[in-house]
């Protein structure tokens, strides 16, 4: 089964499945197809993480390529460029390394099946031919296209005479074909030191950035140990900091001390949740960081002494806009997509340029638009994430997986992506399964809270669908809500789900709030 936001995406991944692939397989094939489908949230341009479940071990493995700073870049050029109090979104000083074609190289290296040039076969067939622009990424790509791509240089390489294609228009991107063919003939090394990296690095060089060949070359994939916690008899995976899963961890071992009640849409469930996501935010914000530049207490930030006395300042009838970090040591867009095979291993794939089109910079003929990671960084020279050159910034994009404590079993690989809203969303579907025993569908279709500003202090935002008892009762204890309906859902993340069922039945799901689809091999 394949599940991803874009149904020819899905139907990529499914025909490398139908090919003789694995997991791994499929899920690169469906990260190539987005690529092509939906360019304003992810491409080869930004950069992906994924956690893999191998069936033969029951072992999970996370990946991360994410890319880091140029070596010129530091604190000293920010401030002598005039950019002291923050960089622009649309700099290039925010472009750092793109890692998705490394990672799309080395998942396939460590656990695929095929080679390169089958698995991205559909994908360069779709930009060559052209394809039916879905609504959902219509209406984002019209966003991009104003913020963006009309304001960068080669922008105008993603419109159609000047705008963004509209729901049902063919649109064809010969560029990103012809860059997806070199890679499949050539593979990484074409984009880390080879006419695709010169081509992106002379944009780059031409908008006013210092990215450098060598910054490409030296490009490397990390295969970690991933984190994780216990919630109700589920082990709950997420890849390690940089990334910012781990906030959605520390929020689900908070709420362990709590009574959630059997009403999902009931005021005290939800004021519990949001305090925890709070509390987990301000930690997030204050610890995570690249940890190769920092030493983060990952391990005291999960532990259950630490869960519990944080949850002893949550107050159970006042909302917290002021939740500050705790002392462990006593002291946009994306695009999220998983594929499980029928051995039951499982990959947990997420893909992203950040804030749509990133900085919408294109490379002359490449396809692709540049992401705006750098945004990511502080520029408190105090802060664990503070810019450094060649350092990773602060991640939003997180996969997901789950596996059953009690014999190790693949549970499910899960994802929301958007923002700061993904480990809000990981929570709230992970709560929706393992203490609701809900479908993955009936998980992704509940309407969520989001703190829109991924912050302790966020105001809080709801989908329309909470009754209005638990919305007043939710202002009546300082959260200030404000519901929003129609076309605003995007705010709420996009997420999708397949569970493995003990006897190997998989159970799909995929976001109402997308234009895509779960699809399974007959």
């Amino acid at each position: 089964m394949v599940a991803s936001s874009q149904p020819l995406a899905s139907a990529a991944g499914l025909r490398i499945l139908d090919q003789g692939g694995n997991a791994a397989d499929a899920a690169v094939a469906t990260a190539a197809a987005l690529a092509v489908t939906e360019p304003c949230n992810t491409g080869l341009g930004g950069d992906c993480f994924a956690l893999y479940y191998c069936a033969d071990t029951g072992r999970v493995t996370a990946m991360n390529s994410s890319g880091r700073a140029p070596a010129a870049l530091d604190l000293a050029r920010i401030k002598a460029d005039g950019f002291a109090a923050g960089l622009p979104i649309l700099h290039p000083h925010t472009v750092t390394v793109p890692g998705a074609a490394a990672g799309w190289c080395e998942c396939l290296e460590r656990h695929g099946t095929l080679p390169l040039a089958d698995v991205l076969a559909p994908a360069i067939r779709l930009a060559a031919e052209g394809f039916p622009v879905g609504p959902n990424t219509a209406f984002i790509w019209k966003i991009g296209a104003t913020n963006q791509l009309l304001k960068s240089p080669g922008g105008e390489q993603l419109l159609v005479d000047g705008r963004a294609p509209m729901a049902g228009q063919m649109f064809l991107n010969p560029g990103l074909a012809h860059t997806l063919e070199q890679l499949a003939d050539r593979g990484r090394e074409v984009f880390y030191q080879g006419e695709i990296g010169e081509s992106i690095v002379a944009a780059l060089r031409e908008a006013g950035g210092v990215m450098s060949e060598s910054d490409l070359a030296g490009h490397r994939v990390t295969w970690d140990e991933p984190i994780s916690t216990v919630f109700e008899g589920l082990r709950v995976f997420e890849c390690p900091p940089n990334g910012q899963g781990l906030a959605a961890l520390m929020a689900l071992s908070i709420l362990r001390e709590f009574d959630l009640g059997d009403d999902p849409y009931a005021a005290d469930r939800i004021h519990f949740m949001i305090e925890a996501m709070r509390l987990a935010f301000a930690d997030a914000h204050r610890f995570i960081a690249d940890p190769a530049f920092a030493s983060l207490p990952v391990a005291e930030l999960l532990s259950e002494d630490y869960a519990r006395g944080r949850s002893k300042s949550i107050d159970p009838r006042r909302a917290n806009r002021q939740a500050s970090h705790g002392a462990p040591l006593g002291g946009s867009d994306t695009v999220y997509f998983c594929a499980v095979d029928q051995a039951g291993n499982a990959c947990s794939f997420i893909n992203s340029n950040y804030m749509s089109f990133g900085t919408g910079i294109v490379p002359d003929g490449l396809g692709f638009s540049l992401q705006n990671r750098g945004i990511g960084f502080s520029l408190d020279p105090t802060h664990p994430n503070a810019l450094e050159p060649g350092k990773r910034p602060f991640h939003t994009i997180i996969p997901g997986m789950i596996t059953r404590v009690a014999d190790g079993s693949l549970f499910a690989p899960f994802g929301v992506m958007g923002g700061f809203m993904q480990p809000q969303g990981h929570m709230q579907v992970v709560v929706a399964m393992a203490r609701d025993g809900v479908d993955p569908q009936e998980a992704l279709d509940r309407s969520r809270f989001n703190l829109s500003t991924g912050s302790a202090n966020s105001a809080v935002v709801l989908e329309s669908g909470f009754p209005e008892a638990t919305v007043r009762e939710l202002e009546r204890r300082g959260h200030d809500p404000s519901v929003v309906s129609g076309a605003a859902r995007i705010q709420f993340g996009r997420g999708q789900i397949i569970r493995r069922d003990p006897g190997g039945v998989l159970w799909g799901g995929s976001d109402p709030r997308a234009d895509g689809c779960a699809v399974a091999q007959l």
